[in-house]
């Protein structure tokens, strides 16, 4: 007797265990079959939009010499002071100018062969706009040349004023309204060709939002872009 219910218990295991193992096939098979009968699409949608700057960085450098180093810091400040005037005739707050530390070089102590140049010190400085009223500032680009006049040597001036726009936030809700229904009309075009319809969305991801130079040829205009990437269900 026992050996018949021993052989009758591992019948019973072995039909639980085929059984258990047929079962779990079918729900194998089914979840392979649902996933595979998922369709998808997934798209792009790129917005992009011109904006104009919000602020400008302009460095007004100069440069003096004088064999005298009282002759010299004192042209610096002569310089500053004619600069500064005419940045404030100009409409510019004294809060929106700054003045760097001067770059002072001393050619008789670089002197190796023991030559003597004509002129001993050279002193490089800058006075700095930084102001969020662009149209006087662009205005006032037009006019920096005059400062010649005055007798100041301007250095290295052409191209160094900075255009940047700060307002990222104000223009992302629309961007990324019009970067998803660019992705949208994507996806049914797409539909439409594959003879399917447009489901909902299964997921979308928002990509990074990058400022670059604008095509205008005009410094101050920018170009703001986002590209969103999202993911639609077809349905028959």
């Amino acid at each position: 007797m026992k050996n018949e219910d021993i052989r009758s218990a591992f019948v019973e295991g072995v039909l639980i265990a085929v059984g258990l193992s047929v079962l779990g096939y079918f729900i194998s098979s089914a979840i392979v079959e649902i996933k595979g009968y998922e369709r998808i699409v997934k798209v792009k949608g790129l917005a992009e939009m011109a904006v104009k700057s919000n602020r400008a960085i302009m460095p007004i450098r100069f440069e003096v010499s004088g064999n005298e180093l009282n002759d010299v810091n004192a042209k610096i400040k002569s310089n500053t002071d004619m600069i500064i005037k005419f940045l404030n005739d100009n409409g510019f707050e004294e809060d929106e100018i700054s003045i760097s530390t001067p770059e002072m070089v001393d050619k008789a102590a670089q002197s190796y062969d023991g030559s003597v140049s004509a002129i001993r010190y050279t002193a490089t400085t800058s006075v700095t706009l930084n102001s969020d009223k662009i149209d006087n500032v662009i205005k006032l680009q037009k006019t920096i040349p005059s400062l010649a006049q005055l007798g100041i040597i301007l250095k290295n001036y052409n191209g160094e004023t900075q255009y940047v726009f700060t307002r990222l936030n104000s223009v992302k809700p629309k961007m990324i309204e019009d970067a998803t229904k660019n992705a949208r009309l994507s996806a049914e075009k797409f539909a439409k060709d594959s003879d399917s319809k447009l489901g909902k969305i299964k997921e979308a991801s928002q990509g990074y939002f990058s400022i670059e130079e604008s095509d205008t040829g005009k410094a101050y205009m920018k170009s703001v872009r986002v590209v969103t990437d999202v993911t639609y269900y077809l349905n028959e």
